[in-house]
């Protein structure tokens, strides 16, 4: 284990007036407080937090940080007390020690509105000390590097959560490195055969061609020598992850696959960055294309650099980082750049982004957001995406996430304006509003008044304000109709498991959903965003289950042997009371097709494949989803008849869609909850009756099939 001592002198090598005497302290602390402690390779726990603060120290990280690294599990794991780390190491570190503890118990790979819960969490620690998350992002990192000591079920688990949430927040965060190797660890655990395969090929690469990287990096110092550049120049073949995201994006092969590795060259000032770009596009050939300028549009984390592609010796491709010390310093520690040290005292980097601008730029669209789900959402989408950067007429800078388009830039500038749009100019041209806007263009956005957001438009939109401000606006125009709706839909719910929608009832029922009354429960329920079982669940969940439990989902299908689990195929949606067959799928199961499924026709040469399946008799219960196309007259009250109709046959309608609008009809897909054939027949008889139906047709579509081969 790393001694204090240890610790202490690389604290010292960068801020020779550390506090020696508090680091000590807290390193004492910390051991005895973990004494008898043990991780699950057998080590004594406390080489965890001590390999926490080596790693903070390593980002030259201020003495307050350093100490809660040494001591964040204290309040959690030993009997130590948020009053007495206070009470030893003063109020600053006691708060940064019990955040660190609050992140860790937040389960953020959880279900969907509690993760968006526990994402509303971490942001706000985030937001009132954002040192909490680097000590957050370190320990991680830590566990990461050391996983192979836990349970399979559990490496699975962490290394999800890393990939899903850590690493693109440490991304986000400017912490690129940390970010990549981050990856590359869960990579490890979730894809070790993709790895090792990729690793196999660098070494016979290596073996084929010689060492690149070192012949490259000669070559590079050659020319900016002939130029007079002094510089510093470095290079590496890329992650192994990254390797492979490029592979599934690219949909290419290794042999494929170009710029696999990659340089950097520092340079003393921002003019020698652009001489050095001069120097290596007048030497090697530049790549169309793959030319950013972060320098001049740097990225909100505070990232500054020139990025180009080239090619280099015999052809291959490697992308030039170019860039200053400063903008190295905050290219390799992001937000951490703030709290850097050198010779005892603050580094004042004029790149470094301050903390709490930083982080108000992250959350600023998202306190807005009082749905949960929306919430998570636009948090993901500002944490994952890169960057494109836009001009208004005015020459406006607009940063948007990559494959954003003109509504987007639309609602970045003000969502009056957003709302408002009925075309947009891109470089002059006018271009179809689903146009995805790229580096560099200039986009006018023309406006009309009394226009009003499309709903088509959701499906457009790739930024959380746009698609926020898109439902929000359609909600509130479609508001008092869909709460008139949700309440026949959730009346005739509750009847069927003997309970009535009583106002009390429903307000209960969006208090446990978390919504802000039972007029936007009902109006969520119209809108098809809730469906009347879910509503129903929240409040008895006993009823909700029972309902119709003669047959048990799982063995509603006979034929099958022990270990198989199956699906209902969706381009046929099977029911009870049809004939069935099964296609079997290799670690998938089975999935299970009417038996005039026109998607059979693919398998007619697998016959070993094709498993003879019939439902369990008695009744089922309604849970089997089933698309129904409806074309309906454009009239008042029609769609509300339609519903109620569903529902007066004892079926729910779990989702509601409308693929056509014209003046005076339109054309609907409705996803019906069933029993079985019979209960399909009686509601479509139901519904071919009503006077405003022009026609009624069950959807059956062979696109939907699945069609992946089982594998061996």
């Amino acid at each position: 284990m790393t001694t204090a001592d240890e610790l202490i002198s690389l604290v010292r090598a960068y801020n020779p007036r550390s506090n020696e005497k508090l680091l000590r302290e807290a390193f004492a602390f910390g051991e005895a407080m973990h004494e008898g402690q043990f991780r699950h390779s057998g080590e004594p726990y406390f080489t965890h937090p001590v390999a926490v603060a080596m790693i903070l120290a390593e980002q030259q990280m201020d003495d307050a940080t350093l100490a809660t690294a040494l001591l964040h599990d204290t309040i959690e794991d030993t009997k130590a007390s948020y009053s007495e780390v206070a009470k030893r190491f003063g109020e600053e570190i006691a708060e940064l020690v019990d955040g660190v503890t609050k992140l860790t118990n937040l389960q953020l790979t959880s279900t969907q509105s509690k993760q968006a819960e526990n994402f509303r969490k971490l942001f706000m620690a985030m937001s009132r000390d954002l040192r909490v998350m680097l000590v957050k992002l370190s320990d991680r990192l830590h566990n990461m590097r050391t996983i192979k000591s836990m349970r399979v079920e559990k490496q699975a688990q962490k290394a999800r959560e890393t990939m899903e949430i850590y690493a693109p927040l440490a991304g986000r965060m400017g912490m690129q490195w940390m970010r990549e190797e981050l990856e590359d660890l869960a990579f490890r655990v979730l894809n070790p055969e993709a790895r090792n395969s990729i690793m196999r090929r660098f070494i016979s690469l290596q073996k084929e061609s010689g060492d690149v990287i070192e012949k490259i990096t000669s070559d590079m110092r050659i020319e900016l020598e002939k130029a007079g550049i002094i510089a510093e120049v470095s290079g590496r073949a890329k992650r192994p992850y990254s390797i492979w995201r490029k592979m599934q994006e690219k949909d290419q092969g290794f042999s494929r696959l170009s710029d696999i590795y990659g340089f950097r060259i520092v340079t003393a000032t921002e003019g020698d960055c652009y001489r050095v770009l001069g120097a290596v596009h007048q030497r090697w050939r530049a790549v169309p294309g793959r030319f950013k300028d972060y320098i001049s549009q740097p990225k909100t984390n505070g990232y500054r650099s020139i990025h180009t592609t080239v090619s280099g010796r015999d052809g291959k491709r490697v992308e030039v980082q170019i860039r200053t010390r400063e903008m190295h310093d905050v290219a390799e520690t992001g937000v951490a750049a703030h709290w850097s040290y050198k010779n005892g005292e603050r580094v004042e980097n004029r790149f470094a982004v301050d903390p709490v601008r930083w982080i108000a730029s992250l959350t600023e669209r998202l306190d807005d957001e009082h749905d949960h789900d929306e919430f998570l959402e636009a948090v993901k989408l500002e944490m994952y995406q890169d960057q494109v950067f836009c001009f208004s007429p005015k020459g406006d800078v607009i940063k948007l996430p990559r494959g954003a388009t003109p509504i987007d830039f639309a609602y970045a500038i003000h969502t009056r304006i957003g709302s408002a749009c009925v075309g947009a100019k891109v470089d002059g041209i006018r271009v179809p509003l689903w146009t995805r806007l790229k580096n560099g263009q200039s986009v006018d956005i023309i406006t009309a008044e009394g226009q009003t957001p499309q709903a088509t438009w959701i499906d457009i939109v790739v930024t959380g304000r746009a698609k926020s401000a898109i439902r929000r606006s359609l909600r509130e125009e479609d508001r008092e109709r869909f709460i008139k709706l949700g309440a026949e839909l959730a009346r005739v719910a509750f009847e069927n498991v003997g309970k009535k929608a009583t106002q009390k009832a429903l307000r209960t029922a969006a208090k446990a959903l978390v919504l802000e009354d039972e007029d936007e429960l009902l109006a969520r329920l119209g809108s098809a965003e809730l469906t009347a079982r879910e509503v129903v669940r929240a409040i008895y969940p006993d009823l909700a289950e029972r309902e119709g439990d003669e047959v048990d989902q799982s063995r509603a299908v006979i034929g099958l042997s022990p270990d198989q689990s199956f699906h209902r195929a969706p381009c046929c949606q099977p029911v009870p009371g049809e004939r069935i067959v099964g296609i079997t799928f290799r670690g998938q199961g089975v999935v299970v097709h009417a038996i005039d499924c026109q998607a059979l026709a693919v398998y007619e040469a697998q016959p070993e494949r094709w498993v003879d399946l019939h439902w369990q008799e008695g009744k089922h219960p309604a849970t089997n989803t089933v698309t129904l196309e409806i074309s309906i007259s454009n009239d008042a009250g029609v769609l509300g008849r339609i519903c109620t109709l569903i529902g007066e046959q004892s079926a729910n309608i779990s989702d509601l869609n409308f693929i056509d609008r014209k003046p005076d009809f339109y054309r609907l897909q409705i996803d019906v909850d069933l029993r079985d054939v019979e209960h399909l027949h009686r509601v479509m008889t139901a519904l071919e009756a009503e006077s405003n139906v022009a026609s009624i047709s069950r959807l059956r579509d062979p696109a939907r099939a699945q069609t992946t081969p089982a594998k061996g």
